[in-house]
C-alpha cells in the first residue's frame, strides 16, 4: 500500500509507527521520535528527519541500529526469519540462489568483519549485486570502526530512502 505525505502527516503517533517503523530494520524508535517532526512536506523531508533522528541520537543508540540488521545471508536469511523487507533486498541482489561454496565465503566475511567492527557487514543490497558485496566486505575490512560506522548509517539511510519510495507516493 502506498501513502502520500499528506495522509502520513495525518496519521496519529500510532499508526506512523507501524507504517513508517519498518523502514529502519528492528528500529521503530527512530519513527516514533520523528513522528514530532510533522508536518512533512514530502518524501526528502520525511527521509531527512528520519536520518536525523538518528545523526542525534548518539553512538548507543546507532550502534543499536547497525546491530538490528541481519548478517547477509546469515542464519536468519537461512531459516527465513528475515523481516519481509530485508527478505526481498537480499533476493534482489541474488543472495538467496547461492552456490554452497559462496555460502561459506559469506559467513566467513560476515564473521571477519563481525570480529573486527563489533557488528554486522550492512550495505545497500538493492544497489548491489553479489559481486560487488563481496568486494565490499575487502574494501570496508580495511576501514577503521569509526569509518565502518558512519559507512553503515551511510548504508541503512539508502536502505531507508528506497523503503520510504516503495511506502510513499509523491
Amino acid at each position: 500500500m502506498s501513502f502520500a505525505v499528506s495522509q502520513i502527516n495525518r496519521f496519529s503517533r500510532t499508526e506512523f509507527v507501524r507504517v513508517i517503523g519498518p523502514v529502519f530494520e528492528h528500529s521503530p524508535w527512530i519513527a516514533e521520535l520523528a513522528w514530532l517532526g510533522k508536518p512533512f512536506l514530502d518524501l526528502k523531508r520525511l527521509h531527512d528527519t528520519l536520518c536525523e533522528t538518528v545523526k542525534k541520537s548518539g553512538e548507543e543508540k546507532q550502534l543499536a541500529l547497525i546491530c538490528a540488521h541481519p548478517d547477509l545471508v546469515g542464519r536468519a536469511a537461512r531459516a527465513g526469519t528475515l523481516t519481509r523487507e530485508s527478505t526481498n533486498e537480499q533476493a534482489n541482489a541474488g543472495l538467496n540462489q547461492l552456490l554452497p561454496e559462496e555460502i561459506d565465503l559469506f559467513q566467513t566475511q560476515n564473521a571477519a568483519y563481525k570480529n573486527k567492527f563489533g557488528f554486522p557487514f550492512v550495505i545497500c543490497a538493492r544497489l548491489n549485486k553479489k559481486a560487488a558485496i563481496l568486494a565490499g566486505f575487502g574494501e570496508r575490512l580495511k576501514n577503521s570502526r569509526e569509518k565502518e560506522i558512519k559507512t553503515a548509517l551511510e548504508e541503512i539511510f539508502k536502505i531507508a530512502e528506497l523503503r520510504l519510495r516503495d511506502l510513499v507516493s509523491n
